[in-house]
C-alpha cells in the first residue's frame, strides 16, 4: 500500500478522517441501516459546519445534497449527471466516504469495460488446481459492496457497452448477484444493509451508450450545474489551486488578481457571453472549474519553478492554449478573438497583461 505522506490525492475518508470521526461521535440522529453516519452528520460533512469546524467541500445546492443523500437511503441508486468538471466524481467520493466511510469500491467506464472488472473474478491457478471455490473468486467492487455493505461508485457509465451496464440490474433491482460457477448458498450473494450505487455521467456523452430504460428506472437522476456566481467560482478555483500548489512545492500564493481573470475567461468562454452581457464565440472545448483549478495549478508551477514567482497572465495564456485546443482547432482561433477583442480595454493591469501577451497563442 502506498504510504498516505507520499499520495498524490489520498481518498475522501483519509483526507477527512478528523472530520469524520468528530461527527461519528457527536451524531445522535437516527441512522439508515448500515450507514456509518446519519442523513444530518452526512449534509454537514459535504456542505460544512462551522460550529463543528467542518470544511465545506462541495459547491452547490444544498438541497442536491439532500436529495442525494435521500435516494442512497432507498433501494433505488443514484444517478449524478451534467457537463464534465461539474464536481459530480467528487459528490461520488465525499457521499460514500460519509454513508460507507470507504470511496474506494470504484469502477472506472470505458469501453474496454467488462462485467468482470465490475461484478467478480477468478484466480485462474487455483481455479485450475481446485475448481471453483469461494477461495478461488476474486471480488471486484460490485461483489464486494454488496457483501460488506458499502456504497459502490461507478464513472461515467455510459462509456460502457449497454450489455455491460445491464449486468447491474439483478444488484440494483433484487439486491442479489448471482454466481453461477458455484453450488449451494455461495451461487448468490445478497447485499447487505448499507449497499448502493453512485453512478455518474457527463451529459456530452449521451449517446454514447445510451442507457436502457429498465436501467434508468433503478436510478433517480440528479443533476450538478456548473457553478453560477462568479465570486463563489473564483474563491473556490483559489482554494483548490492554493492546496494543489503546496503539495507541489509551490510555497508562493496565487495572484488574485491573475485568478480573477482566468476564472473570468473560463466563465465567458464556456457560456459564450461577457460579463457586460455581450454574445461572442462560444468554445467546444470543456472550459469548467476543474479545468480552470488545473490552469491555475499549471500557471502558479510555472512561475515559480522558471521564475521564482506566483504566475502572469502571460502565464494564463500559454496554459489555455493546451485547453483551448483539445476538442477542435478552431478553438483556438476562438480564443485568439476573445483576446484581441474581450481583453482589450478592460480595466485592470491584469487584463492588460494577457491582451499583450496574446502572441503567446501558437499558430
Amino acid at each position: 500500500m502506498t504510504d498516505v505522506q507520499t499520495m498524490q490525492r489520498p481518498p475522501a475518508e483519509v483526507r477527512y478522517a478528523d472530520e469524520l470521526r468528530r461527527l461519528r461521535e457527536t451524531d445522535s440522529d437516527p441512522r439508515p441501516p448500515g450507514w456509518a453516519l446519519s442523513l444530518r452528520a452526512a449534509r454537514r460533512f459535504i456542505i460544512g459546519d462551522d460550529r463543528q469546524g467542518i470544511s465545506r467541500k462541495f459547491v452547490g445546492d444544498p438541497s442536491l445534497i439532500d436529495r442525494a443523500l435521500v435516494s442512497l437511503a432507498t433501494s433505488r441508486g443514484l444517478m449524478l449527471v451534467g457537463e464534465p468538471g461539474t464536481a459530480k466524481s467528487l459528490l461520488s467520493e465525499l457521499l460514500a466516504a460519509a454513508v460507507s466511510g470507504d470511496s474506494t469500491l470504484t469502477i472506472q467506464g470505458g469501453a474496454a469495460t467488462t462485467e468482470d472488472q465490475i461484478k467478480y473474478s477468478w484466480n485462474y491457478a487455483m481455479l485450475v488446481a481446485d475448481g471453483p471455490s469461494t477461495r478461488s473468486l476474486v471480488p471486484a467492487p460490485l461483489l464486494r459492496g454488496m457483501s460488506e455493505g458499502k456504497v459502490v461508485r461507478f464513472e461515467e457509465i455510459t462509456r460502457c457497452p449497454l450489455e455491460v451496464q445491464d449486468c447491474l440490474l439483478s444488484p440494483l433491482s433484487d439486491r442479489v448477484l448471482a454466481v453461477p460457477e458455484l453450488t449451494g448458498p455461495d451461487a448468490m450473494v445478497f447485499a447487505t444493509e448499507g449497499f448502493n450505487i453512485i453512478a455518474t455521467a457527463n451529459t456530452r456523452d449521451r449517446g454514447v451508450n445510451e442507457m436502457s430504460s429498465a436501467l434508468k428506472r433503478r436510478f433517480n437522476f440528479e443533476t450538478v450545474f456548473p457553478i453560477a456566481d462568479l465570486a463563489t467560482e473564483l474563491s473556490l478555483v483559489e482554494a483548490e489551486a492554493s492546496a494543489l500548489l503546496r503539495r507541489s512545492g509551490v510555497t508562493a500564493a496565487p495572484n488574485r488578481d491573475v485568478l480573477e481573470v482566468l476564472v473570468t475567461t473560463f466563465r465567458e468562454l464556456r457560456i459564450g457571453q461577457t460579463a457586460r452581457g455581450d454574445s461572442m464565440d462560444r468554445l467546444t472545448s470543456v472550459m469548467s472549474t476543474a479545468e480552470a483549478v488545473s490552469v491555475a495549478h499549471a500557471v502558479g508551477l510555472r512561475g515559480w519553478f522558471l521564475r521564482g514567482e506566483a504566475g502572469t497572465a502571460e502565464d494564463v495564456v500559454s496554459c489555455l492554449a493546451g485547453t483551448a485546443a483539445k476538442d477542435s482547432a478552431e478553438d483556438l482561433a476562438k480564443l485568439r478573438r476573445y483576446l484581441e477583442q474581450q481583453a482589450r480595454g478592460r480595466k485592470g493591469a491584469a487584463w492588460r497583461a494577457l491582451y499583450d501577451a496574446r502572441h503567446v497563442l501558437p499558430g
